[in-house]
């Protein structure tokens, strides 16, 4: 649990440092909604749903049903894991720049890790 605590502080400092407003989201608890991911993001404009995994962590099936939701009415759906830091990066920066089809490309290889399970609980049901 600590090593998916400090990479959420790690993404959290680089999102402010970008300039981007941030809510960390917790579910679960009496009153919230399971299922949100973890960071709401707002940058230059655009909404940003950003679940972080530890390396080894698997997303629910309602986390993976939310991204997919959030992919759906034309937002940005992250499962973020510590190896694909460095595309979420560039998908950031490339975004703050307004460099969209970089940004594009690099949300294109983040998408397809949640696409991923998203297919297993297809092949599962």
């Amino acid at each position: 649990m600590a090593q998916e605590k400090n990479f959420e502080n790690r993404v959290k400092k680089f999102l402010k440092d970008m300039g981007c407003w941030q809510l960390k989201y917790w579910g679960g608890a009496a009153f919230t909604k399971s299922g949100i991911p973890d960071l709401l993001v707002c940058c230059k404009g655009a909404f940003i749903g950003v679940e972080l995994k530890a390396p080894k962590g698997r997303p629910s099936d309602l986390q993976i049903y939310n991204l997919r939701q959030i992919d759906k009415a034309g937002g940005y759906a992250v499962l973020l894991y510590p190896d694909q830091w460095e595309i979420f990066r560039n998908f950031i920066i490339c975004m703050v720049a307004g460099d969209m089809s970089t940004a594009t490309a690099n949300y294109n290889l983040l998408k397809s890790r949640w696409k991923h399970f998203e297919n297993k609980i297809k092949e599962e049901m």
